[in-house]
């Protein structure tokens, strides 16, 4: 059986490849809310193992799930609405006098 550590190590790859991804690739809106939504996947295993280590409920993490699943939603329905209104979903044609 593998230790925590090896868990905990692995979350941390997750988010912080996450945060990269999100920092270097700015060009598609697509793209960086695909990184948002993997440093959710890291803290999401990050949060589920540090409670199954302490013994706790996992309430906590079920809220977290459903929180992270509502934000991708939105996420996805002001993605469409660019698109229709913008043509795609480049940052660079994005101006404040259009919106």
């Amino acid at each position: 059986m593998l230790s925590l550590n090896f868990y905990l190590l692995g979350s941390m790859i997750m988010i912080l490849s996450g945060m990269w991804g999100f920092v270097s690739k700015r060009k598609h809106l697509l793209s960086s809310l695909l990184s948002l939504e993997y440093m959710m996947l890291g803290i999401f295993w990050l949060l589920t193992m540090i409670f199954s280590y302490l013994g706790q409920e996992c309430y906590f993490t079920l809220i977290f799930l459903t929180f992270a699943a509502c934000e991708g939603a939105l996420a996805l329905s002001i993605l469409v609405s660019i698109i229709r209104t913008h043509g795609n979903d480049r940052f660079s044609s994005f101006t404040m006098l259009r919106c």
